[in-house]
């Protein structure tokens, strides 16, 4: 067994850098379609953990939570334009906050219905999922750090956030082909996509080459904000349980703050990427605390995951109704939320191309609001676990 801290950060690494050179390779992308990379550098840290090749506890795990989730909530919000998401107008953002209505909604009604067959403490692991079913896997890493959501919780709703969004995603791409049937019933806003794909020409940020400097400046970026986060924390509250959620709130408006000056040009020397490779390694610490036998509780948390979705549906439909917002719309603005960044514009792309860089500009929204309502509905869910 590797017990030397830095033995431990090197497994996690040498885990997390394979991953994603393998799922980068022709030959081994197809073992990526289904069980995205973010799944298997959960997943093997937890496998290294039950054969004995690292431990369970160890300090790194505590020290990388503690400083580099806010420093990569910092460089992934950075290059956030809140003004191009805001020129999307009123139907487009109504739909998408409906959406994340719906979720944040669903995740105590849901547990109501299930929590008989679940542990008491399952509220936590349904306020980190909520919190990526709005925005992503960021924030509902987050979150879970936040509320300091125990690792047997947690892993049951990975599995759930890695199946049920991709049935869903199927589920959108499925429903593409009655479109025209639904806008004609729906009495849809003709000329709703040409507009929002005007207003949805956002600035492409092309990528620069990286010099020290770059790297140098982001690293400083990085570390600044979280001893800044970490010391107003400490101001606001002397709660230790408190603390590290006030850290990532504040370490989040930091980084909208950011992206409001010219540091938000770091971006095109790959400032979200570094973000993405820290919050992978964060990912990978949290999988060697875990064990296999934590997994006992996702076949009925499948079951609630897909009875959520409904619910979330329920709220974008009634939305796209109100609002006779076209039905592209609203399936880009249902993947913004549960899919992410990632799958957005290609939903979006596959009912209209126009609605690609839409789908984008949501999911980006629903990243920025994703961690503060994940909050919200873990008070919500404790309300019902406690009734």
């Amino acid at each position: 067994m590797f017990n030397d801290p830095m033995a431990v950060l090197t497994v996690l690494l040498v885990i997390e850098g394979g991953i994603l050179l393998l799922a980068e390779q022709r030959a081994t992308k197809a073992l990526f379609k289904y069980l995205p990379s973010m799944f298997w550098i959960y997943f093997l840290p937890m496998v290294a953990n039950s054969v004995g090749l690292i431990p369970a506890q160890s300090e790194v795990y505590g020290v990388l939570s503690k400083y580099l989730l806010p420093a990569c909530l910092v460089l992934m919000l950075l290059s956030v334009d809140l003004r191009a998401i805001l020129k999307l107008g009123p139907i487009a953002l109504g739909v998408m906050l409906a959406g994340s209505l719906g979720t944040l909604v669903g995740g105590p009604v849901v547990l109501a219905m299930f929590q008989h067959w679940l542990p008491p403490d399952m509220w936590m692991g349904f306020g980190a999922l909520s919190a990526s079913w709005i925005g992503g896997s960021a924030n509902m890493i987050a979150v879970k750090q936040g509320i300091n959501a125990p690792d047997r919780v947690f892993l049951p709703m990975v599995v759930v956030d890695t199946i049920v969004p991709y049935v869903w995603m199927g589920v959108l791409v499925l429903l593409s082909g009655y479109q025209k049937w639904y806008d004609r019933w729906n009495r849809s806003r003709a000329g709703l996509i040409d507009e929002l794909a005007r207003r949805s020409q956002a600035n492409h940020v092309q990528p620069q080459p990286i010099s020290l400097r770059h790297i140098v400046l982001m690293f400083t970026l990085a570390g600044s904000a979280t001893l800044l986060s970490l010391r107003l924390a400490d101001r606001l509250t002397a709660a230790e349980s408190m603390k590290t959620a006030w850290t990532i709130i504040l370490a989040s408006a930091i980084g909208l703050c950011v992206s409001f000056t010219p540091v938000r040009r770091l971006e095109a020397y790959g400032a979200s990427k570094l973000g993405y490779g820290m919050l992978y390694l964060i990912l990978a610490s949290i999988g060697a605390k875990t064990s296999l036998e934590h997994i006992a509780a996702a076949p009925i948390l499948l079951v609630a995951g897909a009875v959520w979705i409904l619910i979330h549906a329920g709220f974008i439909v009634l939305a796209g109704r109100l609002l006779r917002a076209p039905m592209g719309l609203m399936a880009a603005a249902s993947q913004a939320n549960i899919g992410g960044p990632a799958s957005a514009p290609v939903v979006g792309g596959i009912y209209h191309p126009a609605l690609a860089p839409v789908g984008l500009l949501l999911a980006i929204l629903g990243n920025i609001i994703g961690t503060y309502l994940g909050f919200v509905c873990c008070e919500m869910c404790k309300f019902v676990s406690t009734t």
